[in-house]
C-alpha cells in the first residue's frame, strides 16, 4: 500500500496500514524512508509504533468497534488457551499483539547531519526499538 505523506492523509493510511497487518493472516512491511518526513509528527506516530504497537487515539470510537468486531471473529477460531476474554480491552490489545507480530516497519535514514542525530533524541524508539543496519 501506498503511505501519503501529506498531513492530511498521513493518519488515514497508517490506519489503513494497522487494520490490513491485524485482520489478514498475512505479513506486511511498511517501507518509511526520510524524505518522506513531511512532518515531524510522522516520526511521533512511528515512534509510538514502534515502542507501544499502536499511535494512541488514532482510532475513533466507531472504527475502535469495527476492529473489536473483526478481532473478535479472528478470536473465535484460535485455540481456547489462547482466546481472550472477549471484553472490548482484550480484543483491541489482541489488534495491538497481531500489528506488533505481523507489521514490519523499515526505516531508511541517512546518517549524514544533525537532522538524523536530533531525530534519534526526539524519538528514542527509533534506536531502542530497531536493528539497525549501517
Amino acid at each position: 500500500a501506498v503511505v501519503s505523506t501529506q498531513s492530511t492523509g498521513w493518519r488515514e493510511d497508517l490506519k489503513r496500514i494497522l487494520r490490513k497487518s491485524a485482520e489478514s493472516e498475512t505479513h506486511s512491511c511498511f517501507l518509511f524512508t526520510d524524505t518522506q518526513i513531511k512532518e515531524e509528527n510522522f516520526l511521533e506516530d512511528v515512534n509510538n509504533l514502534l515502542n507501544a504497537g499502536e499511535v494512541p487515539n488514532i482510532f475513533p470510537l466507531d472504527e475502535k468497534q469495527e476492529i473489536q468486531d473483526a478481532m473478535r471473529k479472528i478470536d473465535k477460531t484460535r485455540d481456547k488457551s489462547k482466546q481472550t476474554d472477549g471484553t472490548p480491552l482484550g480484543l483491541f490489545n489482541l489488534f495491538i499483539d497481531r500489528v506488533r507480530d505481523q507489521l514490519h516497519i523499515v526505516l531508511a535514514m541517512s546518517p549524514i547531519g544533525n537532522a538524523f542525530r536530533t531525530r534519534l533524541r526526539k524519538f528514542p524508539s527509533l534506536v531502542n526499538c530497531c536493528t539497525i543496519d549501517w
